[in-house]
């Protein structure tokens, strides 16, 4: 199995050379990136397939094909520590993301420091959703109650009048019987399968692929129902199987549209993947809403959505949706940008590197909401300083509002929401009492 690490938007190169992927390798892992949804009308939205090389976009995670698998991973640095170690932490700062981001209580700790650096970030993930499922399975499967019609010799349940004289009047040692028997084919359980019979086909490593053979022999008598025919709908969580929440959102990410079972150039393949512009949007607006939990501000995604003109009957045109609103009753007070890229830190370069294009999306915003904080956030990095926060902040000419940019500190998780809240609230706190600064839980 040929497997190789890159980080986002580095390139790795193929040939016959011993420090290069194969080509028929690099052709095979292209084709499946090319096949992803993420890849883009021109396929290239993944991975660019040039003459001598493959090179990472802004998608992160895994790409495979037969015999060969190609893993991208956030470009996060870790101060400190290289080699295997930086790329095991970088595995770990993306799968807290993606708990965040998708709602997932992930117990990280259970996979060790060894295990972060030598398996990818797909086998770590069916690793924690394989543990999950055995002890929960250990626990007993969820169960319901389903109605049946048999005919029986004995009276189970309530007659079936109609049944019982017409079809059956001939025959009066049968009984038409209509009863409910508690069964464990259900939708909840069709999902479970159905992820278990899809992951044991990609997993590579001896303990995940023995956990998941032990699960397909505890799932032997559920429905085999395809992917794409899965009720998600009729699955209810209540008291009685709450402790499955968690793993239907494992198997709702290891199922979903992001992850793909597609087939190029005549051999199977697969790619779970996910835009970094994306995920890192999601994952600060919901670290956001942890963070003003106790206040009287609000996070709203992708709200707002004012059009930035308007035709001559009224009908808009050019819908805006900012990454971030924070709301204080029906007012919007600040609009929050993420830019899944880097500053610079150059202190003969004014603009930072920020992009001209995203100066002025802030101004309409600035104009069309009418609020007076409008804020560009950054991952930070090592190259501006120690800490992360503002970076700067200039006021818009003609106007009484500022545009400020600001970065954040991925690899530092401790205290991260009650970071996001200092730059969020650090002129608000004096106007308005009601916002209560104490140590913000469950970070």
């Amino acid at each position: 199995m040929i497997r190789r690490t890159i980080l986002e938007w580095e390139t790795i190169r193929y040939g016959e050379a011993a420090d290069e992927m194969p080509t028929a390798a690099a052709d095979r892992i292209a084709a499946v990136a090319a096949a992803s949804p993420l890849a883009g009308r021109g396929g290239g939205g993944v991975i660019e397939h040039g003459r001598k090389g493959l090179r990472a976009r802004g998608v992160v995670g895994v790409i495979a094909a037969q015999g060969c698998a190609l893993e991208i991973l956030p470009k996060i640095d870790i101060p400190g520590v290289d080699g295997a170690a930086a790329t095991g932490s970088i595995r770990r700062r993306l799968v807290h993301m993606l708990a965040v981001a998708l709602d997932l209580k992930i117990d990280a700790g259970q996979v060790t420091a060894l295990d972060w650096q030598r398996e990818t970030l797909l086998e770590i993930l069916i690793r924690l959703f394989s543990e999950k499922l055995v002890d929960a399975v250990r626990q007993g499967m969820p169960r319901r109650y389903v109605e049946h019609a048999d005919d029986l010799p004995t009276l189970r349940g309530r007659l079936d009048v109609t049944r019982q004289f017409t079809a059956l009047a001939v025959e009066p040692s049968r009984l038409a019987c209509r009863f409910d028997a508690l069964t464990p084919d259900m939708a909840l359980n069709r999902i479970m399968k159905a992820a278990v019979t899809r992951l044991s086909r990609i997993a590579r490593t001896t303990d995940n692929q023995r956990r998941l053979r032990e699960l397909a022999f505890a799932y032997a008598d559920i429905a085999d129902v395809p992917v794409a025919a899965l009720r998600w709908d009729e699955v209810t969580l209540d008291r009685t199987n709450a402790r499955w929440r968690e793993l239907l959102n494992l198997a709702r990410l290891l199922l979903g549209e992001r992850f793909q079972t597609t087939s190029a150039g005549g051999s199977d393949g697969f790619s779970l993947l996910f835009e970094m512009n994306t995920l890192f949007e999601e994952y600060v607006a919901r670290m956001l809403r942890r963070a003003l939990a106790d206040t009287d501000l609000r996070v709203v995604s992708q709200g707002g959505r004012l059009y930035c003109l308007e035709t001559e009957d009224r009908r808009g045109l050019f819908q805006t949706r900012p990454d971030i609103l924070i709301n204080r009753g029906d007012a919007i007070v600040q609009v929050i940008d993420t830019k899944w890229k880097r500053i610079a830190a150059r202190i003969d370069d004014p603009k930072q590197g920020v992009s001209q294009g995203d100066v002025y999306q802030m101004m309409a915003y600035g104009r069309l909401y009418g609020v007076e904080r409008l804020t560009l956030l950054y991952p930070h990095h090592p190259g501006l300083g120690a800490a992360d926060g503002i970076v700067a902040s200039h006021r818009v000419n003609g106007s009484d509002y500022r545009l400020e940019t600001a970065t954040i500190d991925l690899t530092a998780s401790d205290g991260l929401a009650a970071r996001l809240r200092q730059i969020l609230i650090r002129e608000d706190a004096a106007q308005h009492p009601r916002i209560r600064l104490h140590p913000v839980p469950g970070q």
